[in-house]
């Protein structure tokens, strides 16, 4: 069974919003490339943007086989936000403008200045939440596959059979 792939035009753009974007946001974003580059393009900010990504965000991302050392910290106002479908706020506060696209809250703690362990149970949580969001989005590209099929004359033949 070949798994969905989105065309482009069903390529969804999910934006990860934190507060300094170097931990959570990276974290979701290098989640996201590695596993969901089929059906997403995958960008991350921050509400006040550190200096750099922590090494601890790096070093634990680098124990599931992701480098996010091509990543760096952006601003929310330095990306297009009106561009993506999504935005995924972990930054725990609403959004300081308002945006016409879908904005989904997720409740994740910060682990700026924690030891590595909650870095750890953070990357583990965020993983999760981006895995779902992935197959959410492979649902979303089998079903607009199916009713694209269904509706070409090929489909109906083999509805029909």
């Amino acid at each position: 069974m070949r798994l969905p792939s989105a065309t482009l035009d069903q390529m969804k753009r999910v934006l990860f919003l934190c507060i300094g974007n170097s931990c959570r946001s990276q974290m979701a974003e290098g989640f996201a490339r590695r596993y969901g580059a089929d059906v997403m393009e995958a960008a991350s900010a921050g509400l006040s943007p550190a200096g750099i990504i922590q090494p601890l965000t790096k070093k634990v991302m680098e124990a599931k086989n992701i480098n996010i050392d091509d990543q760096h910290p952006k601003s929310l106002n330095s990306v297009a936000v009106r561009s993506f479908d999504v935005i995924v706020n972990m930054s725990g506060t609403k959004l300081p403008v308002r945006v016409p696209m879908e904005v989904r809250n997720w409740s994740i703690e910060d682990p700026i200045g924690r030891p590595e362990e909650i870095y750890i149970e953070v990357r583990d949580q965020i993983e999760m939440q981006v895995m779902l969001l992935i197959l959410e989005l492979r649902r979303e590209a089998a079903k607009s596959e199916a009713a694209t099929e269904g509706a070409s004359p090929k489909g109906a033949e083999r509805a029909g059979k």
